[in-house]
């Protein structure tokens, strides 16, 4: 995935807001971020532009978040953006796009280094996004879903990690390839359909003073095998926390559909569901390596601030030998 997308300006910017929400139209405005999929500008201190400019799946992730972030949002213990008005497609921009409100914090790049707060902001962030989903929640692409059909993604990117020198150690390589046999190998989610974020990865979650402090990029929101958000506790807190948030998190899964219903806390995760999480970890973990080394080739699409945290990662995931 690399951007592709027309080339927008804080003039593009400023005239679709003037044409559709001309009262926001004079707040000051500059560039946030350049994602795979979508551009965020700064809209004042408080609010965002979030537009598709690349992936041509952004205007359909883009308007799953319109929908369902101001119903999902008021619950969560960590702030999220919330979409607060939508722009249609126009001849100056012909593809819809949102306000959502401003989530301050840094990138998880910069990582959390206070494992108990940090494990704790996480377990309680799942533990409340974590309640059965109702039957029209989106489904997911491939996120939520068993990770058996994923193995093919996952032996490509360990041959790929391989060939460019990023896995010398051939007793790794078997023990990534043991650690995911293992994780197909679980028994599959046999609990309802809960709400996922489905895309925890370090450029997702905000921190500040050593713990997290938001969520943003909720475009693959999805229901399904909670296991494929477990594993940002693999990819996302320091060395040590793991059984701290495995302590903090403990959602109702069993809980009834009934969207005004607060379930009361459950029991920890179960063996086979961690197994899951693990390999789910494993293959974002060694994507987000080859999107740093891509990076670091001067690559197009390629984010070089995401190899260290990968390899942080790569180290709590696969056991020391």
């Amino acid at each position: 995935m690399t951007p592709d997308g027309p080339e927008l300006t804080a003039d593009t910017v400023r005239d679709l807001l003037r044409a559709q929400h001309p009262d926001l139209a004079e707040r000051s405005l500059r560039l946030g971020a350049r994602g795979w999929d979508n551009q965020l500008w700064r809209l004042g201190d408080d609010l965002a532009v979030r537009l598709p400019w690349a992936t041509p799946t952004a205007d359909a992730l883009l308007l799953k978040e319109h929908t369902w972030l101001p119903v999902l949002a008021p619950r969560l213990p960590l702030p999220a953006p919330v979409p607060q008005r939508l722009g249609a497609p126009s001849a100056r921009f012909p593809r819809p796009w949102i306000v959502t409100t401003w989530v301050p914090g840094a990138p998880g790049e910069a990582p959390a280094t206070r494992g108990p707060a940090a494990a704790d902001a996480l377990g309680a962030f799942l533990t409340a996004l974590h309640r059965p989903a109702p039957e029209d929640a989106p489904a997911g692409r491939e996120r939520g879903g068993p990770l058996a059909p994923l193995a093919g993604q996952f032996e490509h990117g360990l041959a790929s990690a391989v060939e460019q020198g990023l896995l010398p150690d051939p007793k790794t390589v078997r023990a990534m390839r043991s650690l995911w046999a293992d994780a197909v190998a679980a028994p599959a989610w046999s609990g309802p359909a809960v709400w996922l974020h489905g895309d925890l990865h370090p450029a997702n979650v905000l921190t500040a003073d050593g713990t997290f402090c938001g969520v943003i990029d909720f475009g693959d929101l999805c229901a399904g095998d909670p296991a494929c958000d477990l594993a940002a506790a693999w990819t996302l807190l320091p060395d040590g926390a793991l059984d701290r948030f495995h302590t903090a998190y403990r959602p109702g899964y069993r809980a009834a559909r009934d969207p005004g219903h607060v379930p009361a806390p459950g029991p920890a995760p179960d063996t086979a569901t961690l197994r899951r999480a693990r390999g789910w970890a494993l293959l974002r973990a060694l994507g987000c390596l080859l999107i740093g080394e891509a990076g670091r080739r001067g690559r197009r699409g390629g984010k070089p601030s995401w190899a260290p945290p990968a390899r942080a990662a790569l180290r709590r995931i696969v056991p020391a030998r």
